[in-house]
């Protein structure tokens, strides 16, 4: 009956988003790609690779979860040897397109939308021995199609929001059912796995896994992050990594206010800029546009033999570069000399410190970093990562006192300015910072032979 009423509350929230995706240009684009695969139809190709391999289905929703399922998929592969296959689905336009360049393109599909026609279309066309899910996707028509299958399920760096852990506990009846039809959590922290118990998890099948994303090395071998730091031809670099639109005002617009000051005229910084969601890239580029800014897919397009000769005009360097490309940003962290890591000046829970903290990047963060408490925590403790805190910083240095947010950011904006220039002044201060953070990524890792050794024995018995 929970799913009866799951599936016909699913099916009036389609309906709403098809009443959108009809008046809204941006919905019809983003959403006819791989409609019909989120239907239920199976590509052949897909079916072809499938066809008598023993399949591990993993879901992975956009580039965050592509990015740290990489090193699993490549690991799993490698446990399993000959006669298995790893099909990849994704449920974003972003996440799709980088997970068909890093696992190929015939083994890459759109999630079903979660109704039992669709998803027993995939679960018939792929017959897989496992289901792992990336994250905190929790999918009730899927759980539920496999447990009648008997197909084991395994939620691999699982995690649990401050927000959704209130709302979930407050509905403990419910959820308890969903989440007992996964066979095994892997959780990234002790706390997640509390939170997973009290929510109605069996605790026999909640383990603390790690996090994936402390497994990932990003290479530092990219054009795109090579163009950016010959461009800069010498003068810092600060890269702002995974900013969010926020009301009224961007992380964008308060980063660039940031820098247009000292970092710019003082120290003649260039700027990264790198939007989370692509539907943002040209907005934040006419942003920009005030100054010598360039696209990171014109650097690319415009190299030459000759060097950066058309993209670096020696009587106006670039100072501010657009990275409007998916699957970079990582590498582009290398050649920084300071990091802010978006998502975070803004209350949306912060996206991942560890990606610049690998390269001993010094890395800068806002108050709001829920979804990542457990990394930065931890990093905070190592004395590796410096958290905004706008309130303290203006009582501190005039004792302003601030209400309400139209203060309240623009003091943020201040306190980024100020830890900017601290950390390209202080050298010593930047690389201290730096080596605890990449000591901090070194001394977590082993969450993905962790999740490895699970699936695989699981799988093999």
């Amino acid at each position: 009956m929970l799913i009866l009423l799951y599936s016909a509350a699913l099916t009036l929230v389609i309906a709403g988003m098809a009443l959108r995706a009809a008046v809204s240009r941006g919905w019809r684009q983003n959403y006819r790609e791989g409609l019909e695969e989120r239907l239920g139809r199976v590509r052949p190709e897909l079916a072809a690779v499938a066809a008598g391999k023993r399949v591990i289905w993993l879901h992975a929703v956009s580039v965050g979860e592509v990015l740290a399922a990489s090193w699993l998929v490549k690991e799993l592969r490698e446990a399993l040897g000959e006669g298995w296959e790893i099909a990849v689905s994704t449920t974003t336009h972003t996440g799709q397109a980088l997970a068909q360049e890093r696992f190929g393109a015939e083994r890459v599909f759109y999630m079903p939308i979660d109704f039992g026609f669709s998803m027993r279309a995939y679960l018939k066309a792929l017959r897989p021995e496992a289901v792992v899910l990336i994250e905190s996707e929790v999918w009730p028509r899927m759980m539920h199609e496999c447990r009648k299958r008997g197909i084991p399920m395994v939620v691999v760096n699982a995690r649990v929001s401050d927000r959704s852990f209130q709302r979930s506990v407050k509905m403990r009846w419910l959820w308890s059912r969903v989440l007992r039809s996964a066979t095994l959590w892997l959780a990234q922290s002790e706390e997640d796995a509390r939170r997973l118990v009290e929510m109605g998890a069996p605790a026999q099948a909640v383990k603390v896994g790690g996090n994936l994303k402390y497994d990932v090395r990003a290479t530092k071998e990219s054009r795109i992050a090579k163009l950016i730091q010959e461009a800069a031809a010498g003068r810092p670099i600060v890269v702002a990594g995974s900013t969010v639109h926020g009301d009224p005002r961007n992380e964008d617009s308060y980063v660039m206010g940031a820098w247009q000051g000292r970092l710019h005229k003082e120290l003649k910084a260039m700027l990264v800029l790198a939007p989370r969601h692509p539907g943002r890239f040209a907005e934040v580029y006419a942003k920009a546009a005030e100054f010598s800014a360039v696209k990171a897919t014109e650097m690319a397009a415009r190299e030459t033999n000759d060097g950066l000769a058309a993209v670096r005009n020696e009587n106006k360097p670039v100072e501010i570069v657009v990275l409007d490309t998916i699957g970079d940003l990582a590498a582009v962290y290398s050649v920084a000399d300071v990091a802010f890591v978006g998502g975070s000046l803004i209350p949306k829970g912060g996206h991942n410190p560890l990606e610049p903290a690998q390269f001993g990047v010094p890395v800068i963060i806002g108050p709001s970093f829920e979804n990542f408490r457990g990394i930065v925590e931890k990093m905070q403790q190592a004395s590796a990562i410096s958290i905004l805190d706008a309130k303290a910083n203006a009582a501190e240095k005039d004792g302003a006192h601030l209400n309400g947010e139209e203060e309240f950011l623009p003091a943020l904006q201040n306190a980024l300015e100020s830890e900017f220039y601290r950390l390209l002044t202080d050298k010593q201060a930047a690389t201290t910072m730096g080596e605890h953070g990449r000591s901090v990524f070194e001394e977590q890792q082993g969450a993905t032979k962790r999740a490895v050794d699970a699936i695989a024995g699981m799988v093999k018995r």
